[in-house]
């Protein structure tokens, strides 16, 4: 034995080294139970809301609408016009479609297709070339409430 007592060197193996521990995971309470034994715990917890879910986001107005909220001069959306929204629930009644049947046919929520016939909605023209394709109206420009020009294709006579 030496002076300073027995020697240790890194490649003992006898001894272990524990470099990093993990930390307390945290978990979704999912049930009553759950949050109620982690309040028994003494467990911090946390509740938080989740933000606009479960809404059709997919579809918004191009135009910022905090910047137009913030503005002190008189600002505002354009909307379409009710003559837009007339001429939209003849061609659907003409085909005998309710609010909802249209909204089936273009793939979007029946409040959509409320907002355009009420003259509040922000246009959008995805939305509108998929009314115009299903109803077979057009909805756009001068020729409103005109039938849609069938597109004949060249070299075909038709009968």
């Amino acid at each position: 034995m030496s002076k300073m007592g027995t020697i240790n060197s890194d490649t003992d193996p006898d001894t272990v080294t524990i470099l990093h521990r993990r930390g307390p995971t945290q978990r979704t309470l999912r049930t009553t139970a759950e949050l109620n034994a982690a309040q028994r715990r003494g467990m911090a917890i946390e509740t938080s809301k989740k933000i606009m879910a479960g809404g059709n986001r997919q579809h918004h107005a191009a135009k910022n609408t905090s910047r137009l909220d913030e503005e002190t001069e008189e600002l505002h959306h354009e909307r379409v016009s009710l003559t837009f929204g007339k001429v939209m629930q003849q061609a659907r009644q003409s085909k005998a479609w309710t609010q909802k049947d249209l909204a089936t046919h273009i793939n979007e929520k029946p409040q959509v297709v409320a907002e355009y016939e009420n003259g509040k909605a922000v246009p959008n023209q995805q939305i509108l070339a998929k009314m115009e394709r299903a109803l077979g109206v057009k909805l756009r420009g001068k020729d409103m409430g005109q039938p849609m020009a069938s597109k004949s294709v060249p070299g075909v006579k038709k009968k």
